[in-house]
């Protein structure tokens, strides 16, 4: 009997992880995931750990602009929003 082609997993999921794998995401399977203690392939110790956390932060440290290189603006003073007039 053939699969029904009307599912979740070929009008939803197949397509979602093309498009990730095309903006360059990196897919992974875990439906043969192992666990323990020490982590698996994915880098989680069981099912509940629905972030990869160290993947999470090296996304993240490649994604933030240091410090060095960032704008700091002072935000507007009390007094000055106090005294300006829109209508002038």
């Amino acid at each position: 009997m053939t699969p029904n082609p009307y599912n979740e997993d070929h009008l939803v999921e197949q397509p979602g992880l093309a498009l990730l794998a095309e903006l360059g995401w990196q897919i992974a399977c875990g439906l043969e995931e192992t666990f323990s203690p020490e982590g698996c392939s994915l880098g989680r110790r069981d099912r509940r750990e629905v972030v990869l956390l160290p993947r999470l932060r090296v996304a993240l440290e490649r994604a933030s602009i240091p410090a060095s290189r960032r704008k700091r603006s002072a935000p507007p003073s009390r007094s000055s929003a106090a005294t300006a007039r829109p209508w002038a």
